[in-house]
């Protein structure tokens, strides 16, 4: 299947892709080295994992124009099996509701008693650069807890191999 050649496309899919492969990568870890405590990220994998996840939900309400949902950072702590079914659910409906309006819009939202206004597309690429911030902290737990098989992230890396 070709890949897309729509930025923004690009954008939605090597996100999905890289934070899959994250998880992935999670998969043969135990709760311990998922909450081994690390000076970067939100502190361990799992809850930097959660929050990228979150985040996706967060943005993607904002994007659809529905009331925001409850983070899921505030709920029990989530693992890979979780983390997977949540992941899925928030690529596809984040990639549904990317352009449910203008790519020039202004969307506003409220959060702590005060109201911000974003633009559609700004959104959008901070979503995604969000991912690549908070996977590169998490490659670099991989990396302290031993990993050797560290998992895919680059653009290029994807643009090499999720359509092969």
């Amino acid at each position: 299947m070709p890949l897309p050649a729509d930025p923004i496309a690009v954008m939605l899919e090597h996100n999905a892709w890289a934070n899959r492969a994250l998880i992935e990568a999670c998969a043969g870890l135990t709760d311990e080295q998922l909450d081994r405590p690390f000076e970067m990220g939100l502190g361990s994998l799992r809850p930097t994992i959660t929050h990228i996840i979150g985040a996706m939900r967060g943005w993607t309400d904002l994007l659809a124009k529905r009331p925001a949902r409850e983070r899921i950072e505030n709920n029990a702590p989530v693992g890979v099996a979780e983390w997977r079914t949540l992941h899925d659910d928030a690529a596809r409906d984040l990639a549904e509701h990317a352009l449910y309006g203008p790519i020039d819009e202004v969307l506003t939202a409220e959060r702590g008693g005060k109201t911000y206004s974003f633009v559609r597309s700004h959104v959008l690429v901070h979503v995604t650069t969000h991912g690549v911030h908070h996977r590169a902290q998490c490659l670099n737990m991989l990396r302290h807890l031993g990993v050797a098989d560290l998992p895919p992230n680059s653009g290029m890396t994807w643009s090499l191999t999720a359509g092969a």
